[in-house]
């Protein structure tokens, strides 16, 4: 079964984004990211392109599915 994974935590170190700013801009909770990161968590459409577009990138340098 594929594993959802993501590079959120990378994008964000480069950026030197803390997790709570990424809340603030995507309009969730600080929570959300942290499980977004750890893939325990499957963001919406609009969720993963508001990401992508806060790192100006597309969602699948952002997020996809190991096989």
């Amino acid at each position: 079964m594929a594993e959802f994974k993501t590079k959120l935590k990378e994008y964000r170190a480069k950026t030197d984004m803390r997790q709570d700013e990424l809340a603030a801009k995507v309009g969730v909770r600080r929570e959300t990211i942290i499980r977004l990161e750890k893939g325990q968590y499957n963001p919406s459409l609009k969720l993963a392109m508001d990401i992508a577009k806060v790192f100006g990138v597309t969602v699948e340098e952002l997020f996809f599915f190991d096989e």
